[in-house]
């Protein structure tokens, strides 16, 4: 090799090898699991020294007739539905907001990006303790203004998800906010002075052309919202544990449930390649809509 030759390859050397750990990371924790998942899917085995048995589609079957995974499919649904639309919704319209012209607007900025970056340990245990039935701050105030019997929150079957969906929403709204703001800040003013001169109002500007502007944003939203949705596991983990009953069992939670609780690896992997299925073909259809989304808007 001649020095040019060495020197280059020095470099090359020295290049790799930044990215390396990154490299092995991702194969130790992303690609090994990924394989070994599809490998387990057609096994049964507890994850102990017993050695794997092939039991073919035996998982799915036992899936599909398991009440556990039904219920867990609607309630991951019950939260997509509501959670994806209300984010959606308040982080646009805190973003059109706070793109104005107003005096402290970086601290309103941070202020609601911070639960974004705050731990989800301590949002959980702090909402818990908002939410606690008897002596949280919430239930007080209702009493306080006349509401004899007010709900018991995480304890109830019936507000249990509503509340998860409020802290959800709550938390990430700020991401999705700067996401906004950055796309509002994109489109130019001239479009709002034509608008202004031809006599448009500002709803007729926010409905004709900041929505139109924003739809490649909005549908990444969308899209990200979505998959973040049907992964939801460890806010649900800390704050009711998939409880009370299985009114917030979501599908991680059950793949979490069937593999570390119960030690069906076989089965949580058959679960989570449904997930994954069901992942693909949401992103699949939402991005053949994109287009009539579009010409809608």
């Amino acid at each position: 090799m001649t020095g040019k030759q060495k020197k280059a390859l020095k470099r090359n050397i020295i290049g790799y090898s930044f990215i390396l750990p990154n490299f092995i990371g991702y194969f130790i924790f992303i690609f090994v699991p990924v394989i070994l998942t599809f490998v387990l899917c057609v096994m049964k085995w507890d994850g102990s020294s017993a050695p794997l048995e092939f039991v073919g589609l035996q998982n799915f079957a036992k899936l599909f007739r398991d009440s556990g995974f039904r219920i867990s499919v609607k309630n991951t649904l019950y939260y997509a539905v509501f959670t994806v639309p209300l984010t959606m919704v308040a982080s646009l319209l805190i973003a059109v907001l706070l793109n104005s012209k107003i005096r402290g607007i970086v601290v309103y900025r941070t202020a609601f990006f911070f639960p974004y970056v705050a731990s989800l340990v301590a949002v959980g245990a702090v909402w818990n303790m908002l939410f606690q039935p008897e002596f949280g701050p919430i239930n007080e105030f209702l009493k306080f203004i006349g509401v004899a019997n007010p709900p018991k929150w995480c304890a109830s079957t019936d507000w249990a998800m509503t509340v998860i969906i409020i802290v959800s929403v709550w938390k990430y709204m700020g991401y999705y906010m700067v996401v906004y703001l950055a796309a509002l800040q994109g489109i130019s003013q001239d479009l709002y002075e034509a608008a202004s001169i031809d006599g448009a109002t500002g709803f007729k500007k926010f409905r004709y052309i900041t929505i139109p502007m924003l739809t490649p944003t909005t549908f990444f939203v969308i899209i990200m919202m979505t998959i973040q949705c049907f992964k939801v596991f460890d806010l649900i983990y800390v704050m009711t544990g998939g409880g009370p009953g299985r009114s917030t069992n979501v599908l991680v939670n059950h793949i979490y449930n069937a593999a570390f609780v119960d030690f069906k690896f076989g089965y949580a992997s058959a679960s989570a390649l449904v997930l994954f299925a069901i992942v693909l073909v949401v992103t699949v259809i939402q991005f053949r809509g994109e287009k009539k989304f579009t010409d809608y808007v």
